[in-house]
């Protein structure tokens, strides 16, 4: 039986080291026959696989009324990563005088295969995919730029960066990166240790963060988790990156981080807020501001003044422990009215300035209860 592909007209030319990229037109309805949508989720090991956002129903509906017009201009150009089944086989002849040497003609073959099978993944432009394969304007010409990738990760890479300046939920960039190995941009490259601390914390069965933190990949949400990644990444990046408890292990030899360090000033400190807050941790933040982003954040601030004072002490988590202690009786995690703050333990929002408020409550009561 004759296998099926599309054949178009393609330039192909490389970039990086070596890598081969392709420009071409097609179908608007042909793009969803041979490129795949690849969902990120985890599998049964808890192994990331795929990095696109769930469909946005309300933004495709939106382009397929444009698309539905008829006579419309469609510029954007999707972008796929090709797998090695596709192939390039160049025109030949003469080229006219003077031409720029910067690619070569030729027709690209992408064999059109079953769903789960395809040979092209959507890096970039996956809601006017699905727009172009719901419209009624089927033939309009879509610009489509391809790069031939090796990988899931080379794929991953290129979905964060050319996404990197669109309004890509922080959350799934955020999963994203530890899986990844290559350079990134400054911005990025500081969120990859949390990132990847996040995920340990939420898998490790002895961390106090087991099951509880959200991740955007899960299919199903888990009802046990109530801590938004967001709020514990954004703790671990200020700590690193301002002199905090997790700093101290920055750079260590050779420019490399000691993670595992991190990780444990992490296990040690939440611990030890698990122990001493027991009726407010694992609830939902409806019913603990300890879980909500802004009890994080604030705790997380009190925990870099914390930290280094135990550095060197023989047992640090009974040392946290007693420092928590000493502050408990003025923490209004469930109930209670805040002295100090004026607000009512559930009228603290995660806005900035109710973060910086409470956070400095903490660190005000802490350094006051040690001077005792």
């Amino acid at each position: 039986m004759k296998k099926k592909v599309i054949s178009v007209r393609a330039l192909r030319t490389s970039q990086g080291d070596g890598l081969t990229v392709y420009s071409f037109f097609l179908r608007g309805s042909d793009i969803l026959k041979v490129a795949e949508i690849s969902r990120i989720y985890r599998d049964e090991a808890d192994d990331l696989k795929g990095f696109q956002r769930k469909e946005i129903q309300r933004h495709v509906n939106q382009i397929v009324e444009y698309l539905n017009r008829g006579s419309v201009l469609f510029p954007n150009a999707i972008i796929l990563a090709l797998s090695s089944d596709s192939l390039f086989k160049q025109s030949r002849g003469p080229s006219p005088k003077g031409l720029m040497n910067i690619s070569s003609i030729g027709t690209l073959q992408i064999p059109i295969r079953e769903e789960g099978k395809r040979m092209a993944w959507i890096v970039d432009g996956q809601q006017r995919s699905l727009a172009l394969s719901k419209t009624t304007n089927q033939k309009i010409p879509v610009p489509v730029v391809g790069f031939a990738a090796v990988d899931l990760e080379m794929q991953r890479e290129q979905f964060i960066l050319v996404n990197k300046a669109k309004p890509l939920p922080v959350r799934l960039i955020n999963e994203l990166l530890p899986e990844i190995d290559a350079e990134l941009p400054p911005d990025l490259t500081a969120r990859k240790i949390p990132s990847e601390l996040c995920n340990l914390l939420n898998r490790d069965p002895s961390s106090p963060f087991h099951d509880l933190i959200k991740r955007i990949s899960a299919e199903d949400p888990n009802k046990k988790a109530v801590i938004h990644d967001t709020a514990l990444i954004n703790v671990m990046k200020r700590s690193i990156n301002n002199y905090g408890a997790l700093s101290l292990f920055k750079n260590l030899g050779e420019g490399n981080s000691n993670v595992d360090a991190m990780y444990r000033v992490m296990c040690i400190y939440w611990s030890a807020v698990k122990d001493e807050f027991p009726d407010a941790w694992g609830k939902k933040p409806t019913e603990s501001r300890l879980m909500h982003s802004a009890g994080i954040e604030a705790m997380g601030v009190l925990m870099d003044r914390i930290m280094p004072r135990v550095h060197k002490s023989n047992n640090p988590q009974q040392e946290v422990r007693e420092a928590l202690h000493r502050i408990e009786q003025h923490c209004r995690w469930t109930e209670g009215t805040w002295e100090g703050l004026g607000l009512r333990w559930n009228e603290v929002q995660n806005l900035p300035k109710h973060i910086k408020s409470l956070a400095e409550l903490l660190v005000q009561l802490d350094f006051a209860a040690s001077q005792d």
